[in-house]
């Protein structure tokens, strides 16, 4: 596979805190449109899998709050305290990367706990990467990243993953004989 990488070591401060404030805005943008498909499915639909799709709306919700956490939140600045409150194992194990979506039981999360999880960690990650110093976008990480292989390379995967769940989201709706919302 070819690399599309771009070499970080001549980005400027100027160029890391601009990165950095784009992947806010992409981040609240996609987010945005995200919720609108989320929240025109109905609760008791989230655990439906459609014949042909492996997935089903409680999982895609739930991997996007992991994935946030992970990109935004861990691979930035490492474990918190606080971070269990937001971010729970139970979340990580049933949703992280590696996982497969599996029929409603007494222990899946409602639809309501989990949309809650999703606000959280999107409020938190907004709050501390508008803050993050650009000696800190610039440090060096490992895959998944988009651009760069450094921290801002991080952010800015964030939005373009969300995306591609949108786009799983909005596949969906639609095999759940939704009507298209755009």
């Amino acid at each position: 596979m070819e690399s599309f990488e771009i070499s970080s070591a001549d980005l400027s401060t100027e160029e890391l805190v601009a990165g950095r404030d784009h992947v806010i805005a992409q981040m609240k943008w996609t987010r945005q449109y995200s919720l609108q498909l989320i929240e025109s499915i109905p609760e008791d639909r989230w655990f439906e899998m459609p014949e042909g799709l492996p997935t089903h709306v409680a999982w895609q919700v739930g991997h996007l709050a992991v994935s946030q956490y992970g990109l935004m939140l861990f691979r930035q600045r490492g474990r918190s305290p606080g971070d269990l409150e937001i971010m729970p194992g139970w979340l990580r194990k049933q949703f992280g990367r590696g996982t497969t979506p599996g029929a409603q039981n007494e222990k899946s999360p409602a639809p309501s706990e989990l949309l809650e999880r999703l606000e959280k960690i999107h409020q938190q990650a907004v709050a501390e990467v508008q803050d993050l110093a650009p000696e800190i976008l610039a440090e060096a990480t490992e895959m998944p990243y988009a651009a760069y292989p450094i921290k801002l390379g991080a952010l800015m995967f964030c939005p373009i993953h969300e995306g591609l769940h949108a786009g799983q989201i909005g596949s969906l709706r639609r095999a759940l004989g939704l009507e298209p919302i755009r």
